[in-house]
């Protein structure tokens, strides 16, 4: 099991963003959160198997149809196990 933590940003906020990120991480058996942030962008926590993050975050990179990400950032590390299920914050 691995941590996945991007910030996306650009476009990411008002086009249901972390909504559509709740229901991917969900497909994929995922655990963690996503929320936006004071700055506009927005951070998402994911943990689970390297390929279900893999896939994740090819997807997060672009998001859902109405958003416009122009820059992310990725961090991979170990996972902490702390979180039962995808929530949006």
């Amino acid at each position: 099991m691995e941590r996945l933590e991007i910030t996306v940003r650009g476009r990411v906020q008002g086009v249901a963003f972390r909504w559509y990120t709740q229901k991917q991480a969900q497909s994929l058996d995922l655990t963690g959160w996503v929320r936006n942030r004071p700055d506009g962008s927005v951070q998402i926590v994911a943990e689970g198997s390297r390929p279900g993050l893999e896939a994740f975050c090819d997807w997060a990179v672009r998001g859902p149809d109405h958003a416009r990400v122009e820059r992310h950032e990725i961090f991979w590390s170990e996972a902490a196990g702390k979180f039962a299920d995808f929530q949006i914050t």
